[in-house]
């Protein structure tokens, strides 16, 4: 399924030979991917670089079909995910650091690299990760976005030992995920819907928040750390007003609408905002151990790959429970 136009907002089907995996790249058959909602943002021309024509996805799950000249540790047949983070440059100060989630020359999947809806995706072997068996293709592919970054935010959030209340502000694939984190990790949960979305309220509870309600109302107790997923600039105001004195309010999200201005005294007493870019390698290493241990039960609605364009509705309408995703 490609993207023709920028901010087109619409997939077209289109027959390819299949490719053919240059040096230090992998050929992924793909048997599942994630419909996330930074498709919605490239598909509707949010985020502003795409390399068109493009094919959309970047939670990619499938097995190895061939391996490029110079790659180690791949054989064909094996399961691996394929992320966000598609390149880097490995030379820059950030990549040597471990930081290759800020290089200036990253590129992404999905997005310059063209990504998973399709039957056959390219990924630089560097940034494809071995998948354990366990869990299914579909459950799986939410993992390699919603759960890579959103448990980048969760770290980010809960750097102090001390941590205890957390909120969650949008309710979506990533934060069903982080919510059962949390809950392993026995902090409490307080999550934040749209005004009115009651049905998202009783699927957080079930996933294990201890409270939840709308995003225009305080939490029962002030929050120790919030991670706002939901890409709407009003809702970092707020969740510095619900947490207390010396909390973190980490932003999630690759695009967020504009923040409005707010009072220096909401975020006086030490409280922090900070951005989360992207993903590390040590993120998808650490995380893609964690999660079969836990176990995070992801739920999923599956589409055929040629409903992509109704998958992108469903999520763009707020239809979607958990996360979508598309099998080719």
């Amino acid at each position: 399924m490609v993207l023709r136009v920028r901010g087109g907002g619409r997939l077209e089907p289109e027959e390819r030979p299949t490719p053919e995996p240059g040096p230090g790249q992998v050929l992924v058959r793909v048997a599942a991917c994630g419909v996330c909602r930074t498709d919605l943002h490239v598909v509707d021309g949010d985020l502003t670089e795409p390399v068109l024509p493009l094919v959309p996805g970047h939670e990619i799950v499938g097995t190895v079909a061939a391996v490029g000249a110079g790659v180690a540790g791949f054989d064909v047949g094996q399961r691996v995910g394929v992320p966000w983070l598609g390149y880097s440059c490995g030379k820059c100060r950030y990549c040597r650091g471990e930081r290759e989630n800020l290089c200036r020359a990253a590129r992404y999947t999905g997005y310059q690299i063209d990504g998973g809806y399709a039957e056959y995706a390219v990924a630089d072997a560097r940034f494809a990760f071995p998948l354990a068996d366990g869990v299914s293709d579909a459950h799986a592919a939410p993992w390699l976005c919603a759960g890579l970054i959103g448990y980048r935010s969760y770290r980010m959030a809960t750097e102090r030992p001390d941590v205890r209340a957390l909120g969650l502000y949008g309710f979506g694939a990533a934060a069903h995920i982080v919510c059962q984190v949390a809950a392993h990790d026995v902090r409490a949960v307080y999550a934040f819907t749209r005004p009115g979305d009651v049905e998202s309220q009783s699927f957080a509870t079930r996933m294990g928040a201890v409270w939840a309600g709308a995003s225009d109302v305080p939490p029962p107790e002030p929050l120790d750390a919030a991670i706002v997923f939901a890409p709407v600039g009003p809702l970092v105001p707020a969740a510095l007003r619900a947490v207390g004195p010396g909390g973190v309010v980490v932003c999630a999200g690759i695009h967020m609408s504009d923040i409005p201005s707010f009072p220096y005294r909401i975020l006086w007493d030490e409280r922090v905002l900070r951005s989360v870019a992207n993903l590390t390698r040590r993120d998808g290493a650490e995380f893609l151990e964690l999660a079969p241990s836990i176990p995070i039960e992801t739920h999923v609605r599956t589409y055929p790959l040629e409903q992509a364009n109704r998958a992108l509705d469903d999520l763009r309408c707020g239809r979607v429970q958990g996360a979508g995703v598309l099998l080719p």
